[in-house]
């Protein structure tokens, strides 16, 4: 199972030589100069990369992972990070910081907005991976929070164990929140046990699925990272889990019955955004051209059709099928991603690209052309 506790380990040595290269600091430069006059994308999704789109100060708003971006009822970008000097940061759609806050998520992960009474809430999931002050990853309880806008606490979720759900040997390090249309919560549970919990509205607990010990193994989740409610057919609404491990998405009711998988061959996937009728992901690393995983910046974005089919891959290689089957999707020739970790789509089809693991860099701005 790929971990973050893993990837950090096999790449911080490779990171360290890379970053001691006299030529890296110029590489990089050149490479960003590069980027802002590329076009990258296929087909009718392509799109200019604007990589200094987000007007913030190091010095006083520092970043240190960007992992996700939702986009409230008032057209404002909000981004959780994992820098408690600001674990949210809140952008116009021109790059200017409005506001910021937080300072209690040091595993800033998963967010999610959702909708009462035409009142805007967040679901802020915190993994529990955390760096200590001398720069060591650690593991411990994750947390699911649901707040308003500027972060007063509506009520928390806390640890299954609690109310009986895990064993004592099953971590909770959950990554990710979906909303169904009803109000119920489903938590994945990506760095723990690979579960998705389902809650109502109130946080009170309904069942759980996936995990890794059904009898019939399509049924498991493998890196469970991402959750999201397809609503694309309005009388069938259904929940898309991401396996991260698996190189797929897996299509479950929305009471945790197994439907389908939707392979995505060389792409370790993060959450599916849904937007209209495509799905959207970030691709955290993928393969080489024989197969092997890559340990390095191998990142891009992958978007979907309504038939589930990739159709473009911003910063990857373009998707061909043969036989009806995809064929295994790389890093492009010319990086523009490091680790892509999610995907915020606007009301113009613009995106806006959260990385985790680059450099503490802000959003890359995708605008469609």
């Amino acid at each position: 199972m790929t971990t973050r506790r893993n990837f950090i380990k096999n790449t911080t040595l490779a990171t360290a030589t890379t970053l001691s290269s006299s030529s890296f600091g110029f590489s990089i430069l050149h490479q960003d100069k590069k980027a802002e006059e590329l076009i990258i994308g296929h087909g009718d999704f392509k799109y200019k990369v604007d990589k200094s789109w987000a007007k913030i100060s190091a010095n006083s708003n520092p970043i240190f992972n960007c992992h996700e971006m939702v986009q409230d009822s008032k057209g404002r970008l909000i981004m959780l990070g994992d820098n408690v000097r600001n674990n949210i940061l809140i952008f116009d759609k021109s790059g200017k910081l409005l506001d910021f806050w937080g300072t209690a998520f040091p595993g800033g992960h998963g967010l999610t907005l959702t909708k009462e009474g035409g009142e805007d809430f967040l679901l802020i999931v915190d993994c529990g991976w955390y760096q200590d002050k001398t720069g060591k990853w650690n593991p411990q309880a994750g947390q699911v929070l649901k707040t308003d806008l500027n972060g007063r606490v509506i009520f928390t979720i806390g640890h299954p164990r609690t109310i009986g759900i895990y064993k004592d040997n099953e971590p909770f390090m959950p990554t990710e929140t979906a909303v169904a249309p009803n109000g119920d919560i489903y938590v994945a549970d990506g760095y723990g046990s690979d579960y998705i919990i389902q809650y109502n509205s109130r946080g009170q607990y309904i069942r759980h699925f996936g995990g890794q010990h059904n009898a019939n193994k399509e049924h498991n989740l493998y890196n469970a990272h991402g959750v999201a409610i397809d609503l694309r057919d309005k009388n069938n609404p259904v929940l898309i889990c991401t396996s991260r491990d698996e190189n797929c998405f897996k299509f479950f009711t929305l009471d945790g019955k197994f439907i389908k998988r939707v392979d995505l061959p060389g792409m370790y996937v993060c959450r599916p955004v849904l937007d209209a009728e495509n799905i959207y992901a970030g691709v955290c690393w993928s393969k080489d051209a024989n197969g092997q995983k890559l340990g390095g910046d191998s990142g891009f974005v992958t978007i979907l059709d309504k038939n589930n089919k990739v159709v473009s891959s911003p910063g990857g290689t373009a998707p061909t099928y043969k036989n009806g089957i995809l064929q295994a999707t790389l890093q492009a020739t010319n990086p523009i991603f490091q680790h892509g970790h999610d995907v915020c789509v606007d009301e113009d089809k613009n995106l806006y690209i959260c990385q985790w693991n680059a450099n503490h860099t802000a959003p890359v701005k995708l605008t469609r052309v």
